[in-house]
């Protein structure tokens, strides 16, 4: 089923990511980590994930390549990542809404 999220216009949808894929990216706490710090809305590089998850370089490339996969995270400049803003329903708070579910970050790990 595809469903879809609202972003900050109402008149605007965008496709909310296949919930097999975001239910596989959650279930790993470095992940669930790193989604918590992309909630700010600001860009992290791969370094700065990877300090906040807790895990070598090589393995926050591996954890980021799973939530690009999920479409929760895209690359931005050069190996900057951040979250797509439409699933940031209130900037600068750690809510991430993937139109299945509205995550409150700010208890995780």
């Amino acid at each position: 089923m595809n469903t879809t999220s609202i972003n900050s216009d109402p008149t605007q949808y965008t496709p909310s990511p296949d919930l097999a894929k975001l239910v596989h990216a959650l279930g790993s706490l470095s992940r669930w980590k790193m989604l918590k710090e992309l909630s700010c809305g600001e860009a992290r590089t791969v370094s700065e994930l990877g300090a906040v998850a807790g895990c070598s370089y090589q393995s926050a490339v591996k954890h980021l390549a799973v939530l690009r996969e999920a479409g929760l995270a895209v690359r931005g400049r050069g190996k900057l990542y951040q979250l797509q803003k439409h699933h940031l329903p209130v900037p600068g708070q750690p809510f991430v809404d993937f139109g299945h579910c509205l995550l409150r970050l700010d208890k995780a790990g």
